[in-house]
């Protein structure tokens, strides 16, 4: 099941253009911008800078939270909320961008409690 949520949802057209630079928008606001992406079939993923919201550190998210993409607003929307993706385990980018233990805790922590797409109450 957590290997879904590596995958992007059917109907996001992430192939448009590239992301990098867009606003990544939580549930309850803004997050940050994409620093690098990967739009790999079972390995995509976002790079997320968060500037000043978390201390300046960069966080991962799987293509699976992502809901749509505005491409003409430059801005990528999840479908968790801020502290879902502060509580998420430290990422950092040297040493966890290949590391599958690292992609399945993140993949645990995302799906816990809630069912794949379907976005907390």
């Amino acid at each position: 099941m957590a290997e879904n949520v590596w995958a992007y949802r059917v109907g996001i057209d992430y192939l448009a253009a590239d992301l990098t630079g867009y606003g990544v928008e939580a549930l309850d606001g803004s997050i940050g911008k994409v620093d690098q992406h990967s739009d790999e079939v079972t390995d995509a993923y976002l790079v997320v800078d968060t500037g000043v919201w978390i201390l300046g550190k960069e966080v991962l998210l799987p293509a699976g939270l992502v809901t749509r993409i505005d491409h003409t607003a430059q801005k990528v929307y999840v479908d968790r909320t801020k502290d879902q993706v502060k509580a998420a385990p430290e990422f950092r980018r040297e040493e966890h961008l290949g590391n599958a233990d690292h992609r399945e805790a993140l993949g645990t922590h995302y799906l816990s409690g809630m069912p794949f797409g379907v976005p907390p109450a």
